[in-house]
């Protein structure tokens, strides 16, 4: 009898474990991630729009039909990226994640405060090399310090009502998100002063 029980105990924790190395690794050795399945469809550094949510021809799982969906997929190899997306009429929302699918960012049109949200994007090392300038401060500019060199900005856009769907997808399609090619300036010594 105890040689049943431990052989049954035995075989429910094997399993456990079996289930728990395969639930944590999937992600890992996945094919078909969200990057993945993105990439032939999307511009590298640059903004593309997704089609309308159908549950035939999602590109993505989960795809809410209320929302226009934009997809910048980035490399900071080659430097910083600035990402400019107008708000629409009723949310827009932007969301960073890393190439393996791990959210690190996001901003909505009420923290950002303004008609456009407006950042930069690069890596912690591309940061610290930027040049101290006392004259801008942060409130000036939104700069976002993405952990990976690659990844996914998702920017949705809400319509309200389905009539509204072209303006939303009109606020997308304005979206900008591309290499930096103005140099951040640095701050000059005052003049006058000596």
């Amino acid at each position: 009898m105890i040689r049943l029980l431990f052989t049954i105990v035995a075989g429910v924790v094997l399993g456990l474990v079996v289930h728990l190395v395969s639930v944590l690794a999937l992600p890992r050795i996945a094919t078909q991630d969200a990057y993945s399945r993105l990439t032939p469809m999307t511009k590298l550094n640059g903004v593309t729009q997704l089609p309308l949510a159908d549950p035939n021809t999602s590109p993505m799982p989960f795809m809410d039909p209320a929302f226009a969906l934009a997809i910048c997929r980035y490399d900071l190899s080659g430097g910083p990226i600035k990402l400019t997306v107008p708000v629409s009429q009723a949310y827009t929302s932007v969301s960073f994640y890393t190439r393996n699918e791990i959210a690190y960012y996001a901003i909505n049109d009420r923290s950002a405060g303004k008609k456009v949200i407006e950042l930069d994007l690069m890596t912690q090392a591309q940061h610290d090399a930027l040049p101290e300038d006392e004259e801008i401060t942060a409130a000036d500019r939104l700069i976002i310090d993405s952990p990976s060199a690659t990844g996914l900005i998702l920017m949705k856009a809400l319509a309200a009502e389905p009539g509204l769907m072209p303006q939303a997808q009109a606020s997308l399609a304005a979206a900008s998100c591309g290499p930096q090619t103005d140099a951040p300036a640095k701050a000059e010594a005052p003049r006058g002063r000596r």
